[in-house]
């Protein structure tokens, strides 16, 4: 696949996201946010605003881990705004299983030219499904 310049610039902002989370947890998620942002995600009410994140973000990187993987974004013509999609994983660190699932983050270009989250959205992936499925009589 062909990566368009603009995407690079959103992958690479993806990428410093993802090892400061790595690094410093709920609290690195949260500094990442515009004042405004919003988290939105399964069977949860929306998170509006960063200190509302920051507030409920507030897991250690000894105790849970974040990680995700950028597979495709878009810069606006503009280039003020921009989202990212990709895959992501979440586990304790203490054993009680890992998450997985879709995420879209949506950036857009302060007044000062740094670049913070506007929105956050994911969804976990279903459970895997028991293949009832046969060919030629065999499992």
């Amino acid at each position: 696949t062909t990566v368009q310049p603009g995407t690079t610039f959103l992958f690479d902002l993806e990428r410093k996201f993802a090892a400061a989370v790595a690094k410093g947890g709920g609290p690195a998620f949260a500094s990442f946010f515009d004042k405004n942002g919003m988290t939105l995600a399964n069977r949860q009410a929306p998170i509006v605003g960063q200190p509302a994140i920051a507030a409920h973000a507030r897991w250690s990187p000894n105790d849970y881990q974040l990680t995700w993987t950028p597979e495709g974004g878009e810069l606006s013509p503009d280039g003020a705004m921009g989202y990212t999609w990709g895959h992501y994983e979440g586990w304790s660190l203490k054993g009680s299983g890992i998450e997985q699932g879709r995420y879209v983050t949506v950036w857009k270009k302060e007044p000062d030219g740094t670049w913070k989250v506007v929105m956050d959205s994911s969804n976990e992936d279903p459970p895997e499904a028991e293949c009832k499925c046969t060919v030629d009589g065999k499992p």
